[in-house]
């Protein structure tokens, strides 16, 4: 697979909820291995907020690309914060 297959491809917590989609990935350049992945997360129509995944965080790559981890969403780390 070549890393421009990724670019736009949707992203999943390991939940199957929807976080946002590729936006970059970060690679070792000796190595060429995959280092970690940037998310366009889901914000609204008009502002995206970004956020860096470690590759090992990734356990699927087809369709989606399906993470081993949950990401919790802006709205909930704000209601964890008010408690």
């Amino acid at each position: 697979m070549k890393i421009k297959e990724l670019l736009g491809k949707t992203v999943l917590d390991k939940n199957a909820f929807e976080v946002g989609k590729v936006e970059d990935v970060d690679f070792d350049p000796e190595s060429g291995t995959i280092t970690g992945i940037t998310l366009a997360l889901h914000k609204n129509i008009f502002s995206k907020d970004l956020s860096g995944i470690l590759f090992e965080d990734v356990a699927t790559i087809g369709e989606y690309i399906i993470l081993n981890k949950e990401i919790p969403k802006k709205d909930e780390e704000s209601s964890d914060e008010d408690k």
